[in-house]
């Protein structure tokens, strides 16, 4: 790996498959967060007995990355919950593989059983819902390894205390986003809703992410990067 990572060639390579969606986060941890070491992941066993507990064979792109990074908390549990392979499990519905949860239970995203044949199936998102009539699985992104890349870098926004920060969007905060921040090459999510869906952007040392207009979200590698970043997109900015 080189010296310099750079975050947005990188991540544009990352979306095109697993292999380079592994590459970017490797990448992305040892510049924005620690590298990746032997033991960040889960062991071969622990995902065997998985699958038998179960009575399904795991995805290729889950098994891999849970051997690549599937304990790193830092990388994967600031916020939501990334499910060890013991927690995995099949929602009551019997619809889907659920691997993950949001932190207070607001929502499970998990695979649909009847892609887990394929490498890297597509990821649904379910909502908890006081009527649980309502509740159904809703499409999130196209492949398993996006949704990773995706987990990596909400999770990274949170990370910090220091050097993150929150915005309630303002009349003119989106604006300012798009005019002094370069979009970055990754799909707006969830699937269907791309003319207002969640978007990353990347200023000088700083990732945002676009809450469909709602809030910003920035994660700056130094407290002066942040500071930077508050005075191209003024706002009552609150700490994470």
């Amino acid at each position: 790996m080189s010296r310099e990572f750079d975050l947005a060639a990188s991540l544009a390579r990352g979306v095109e498959d697993r292999s380079g969606a592994w590459s970017f986060i490797e990448g992305f941890a040892a510049h924005w967060a620690e590298p990746l070491q032997s033991g960040d992941g889960w062991p071969e066993e622990e995902l065997v007995a998985a699958e038998a507990r179960l009575g399904v064979r795991l995805p290729a792109a889950l098994r891999e990355a849970y051997r690549l990074f599937g304990r790193r908390r830092d990388l994967t549990g600031n916020h939501d919950v990334l499910l060890a392979p013991a927690a995995l499990s099949v929602d009551d519905s019997g619809e889907a593989l659920v691997f993950r949860h949001e932190n207070q239970g607001a929502a499970s995203w998990g695979i649909l059983l009847d892609g887990l044949t394929e490498d890297d199936p597509a990821v649904f998102v379910r909502p908890d819902l006081a009527v649980k009539s309502a509740e159904r699985w809703e499409a999130w992104l196209e492949r398993l390894s996006l949704c990773f890349v995706e987990i990596v870098l909400s999770e990274s926004e949170l990370a910090d205390r220091t050097c993150c920060d929150f915005l309630y969007s303002e009349d003119d905060s989106i604006e300012l986003l798009e005019r002094h921040c370069a979009r970055l090459h990754f799909p707006a999510y969830p699937i269907g809703e791309e003319g207002n869906g969640i978007r990353w952007f990347l200023g000088p040392d700083v990732l945002l992410r676009d809450d469909r207009g709602l809030a910003i979200l920035a994660r700056g590698r130094t407290v002066e990067d942040l500071d930077r970043l508050r005075e191209l997109i003024p706002g009552e900015w609150l700490a994470t």
